[in-house]
C-alpha cells in the first residue's frame, strides 16, 4: 500500500534540527529517534503536522526510506512573542495535579486547552509569585531533518477516521 489520504502511517526515523543564524547553519543535532519498538503513527491528511511533512511522504510505500529537510518556514515557523505569557503560580497547585518541581525553568508543563486537548508550555522564568510560560511549539525556529523508513501503511478504521487519530495514539 502507498501513503495517501485516510491511511494510517507508521514511521521509524531520526529527527535532527539545525538553526540558521547570520546565514550560517548550525550542525544538525539529534532530538528524537523513533525505532521499531516505538514507531510514530499518524492519520495521513489529518495529522496536524506541517503540510510539507506529509507532502514529502505522499506516495511512499511500506519499507521505503525517506530523507528530507523542512526549512523553518515549512515546519513550525519562527517563535511568536504573543505565545509567551505570565501566569500566577497559584494556577499550578498540587490540587490541580502539579508538583512543586514542575515550575522549574526549562521544564515543560503538561496542560489542557479550553477544548480538552493536551498541550504543553515551557517554563521560561520564575518571577516570584508568577511564572513566565512559552506556548510556542518546541521545534519553532528550527530546520527539521528527517531520515527514516516507512514502517507500516494501512487503511484507517472507521473509528480512527471518526476520532481523527490512530488507535496507536491511545496506547501511548
Amino acid at each position: 500500500m502507498e501513503i495517501a489520504e485516510k491511511m494510517i502511517v507508521g514511521l521509524t526515523y531520526e529527527l535532527k534540527v539545525s538553526k540558521e543564524e547570520d546565514e550560517i547553519e548550525s550542525v544538525p543535532f539529534s532530538v528524537e529517534v523513533r525505532d521499531k519498538e516505538d514507531p510514530f503513527y499518524f492519520l495521513f491528511g489529518n495529522s496536524g503536522l506541517p503540510e510539507k511533512f506529509e507532502e514529502s511522504l505522499s506516495g511512499k510505500k511500506e519499507g521505503e526510506s525517506f530523507n528530507f529537510v523542512l526549512k523553518t518556514e515549512e515546519a513550525y515557523g519562527e517563535a511568536s512573542e504573543e505565545l509567551v505569557m505570565e501566569f500566577p503560580k497559584t494556577q499550578f497547585s498540587e490540587a490541580q495535579g502539579f508538583e512543586p518541581g514542575m515550575l522549574e525553568e526549562g521544564n515543560f508543563l503538561p496542560l489542557i486547552d479550553e477544548n480538552g486537548y493536551p498541550m504543553q508550555a515551557k517554563v521560561i522564568k520564575d518571577l516570584g509569585d508568577n511564572v513566565l510560560l512559552d506556548f510556542n511549539h518546541p521545534l519553532v525556529g528550527f530546520d527539521l531533518h528527517f531520515d527514516g523508513e516507512v514502517f507500516e501503511v494501512r487503511e484507517a478504521t472507521e473509528e480512527e477516521l471518526e476520532n481523527g487519530h490512530t488507535n496507536e495514539d491511545s496506547e501511548d
